[in-house]
């Protein structure tokens, strides 16, 4: 098997991770396939922050859960009312992807930077959890705050992010994969 499709089938959603913090280098890298994923036009109209501050990390959780509480979806209002629930499951480093509001795709945009950034990390062995709690963060004015103390540039809004960090246990192996996915027309 080639090595991208290794990575691909490999990579799991990492909900469990170490304290220690991931190494600059590796950082870099991760970073570096998140900045080399496609964009609409070509525009590369996205942002990345790094978080690695966990004060910071646990005010977003509290804020993101307490939006969660009062949104329609049962699933994130049982989240918002969790206790245990963190939403960045104490990850050690946290990427916000942003994207430029007026940009032609800018939740694609960030998107597929996610996934570039997910590959990345599972390549060097770091775990890694694509989550999208952010976005909900422009809807009280306590998380306008938080962002804006996150410094993204003018007219950008976060649209994702990725938790990262080692891995506490080997991930799992991926189910298989249903059946009918695939329809051709020739």
């Amino acid at each position: 098997m080639n090595e991208i499709m290794r990575v691909i089938k490999s990579r799991r959603s990492t909900r469990s991770f170490s304290d220690e913090q991931i190494k600059r280098e590796e950082l870099d890298i991760i970073l570096e396939a998140g900045m080399y994923a496609p964009s609409g036009a070509g525009k590369q109209a996205r942002h990345f922050t790094v978080v690695q501050n966990q004060p910071i990390l646990d005010a977003i959780s509290v804020e993101a859960k307490k939006i969660y509480r009062s949104m329609d979806n049962e699933f994130l209002r049982n989240l918002g009312s969790n206790e245990q629930f963190h939403t960045f499951f104490h990850a050690p480093t946290v990427i916000i992807i942003s994207g430029e509001l007026n940009s032609i795709t800018p939740d694609s945009d960030c998107a597929v930077a996610a996934q570039n950034i997910l590959l990345a990390a599972e390549s060097l062995q770091i775990g890694s959890c694509w989550i999208s709690a952010v976005a909900v963060l422009t809807r009280t004015e306590e998380s306008i705050k938080i962002i804006k103390n996150l410094g993204l540039p003018e007219a950008y809004a976060p649209f994702n992010s990725v938790a990262l960090g080692y891995k506490k246990a080997e991930s799992p192996n991926a189910p298989p994969r249903r059946a009918g996915l695939v329809n051709y027309i020739r």
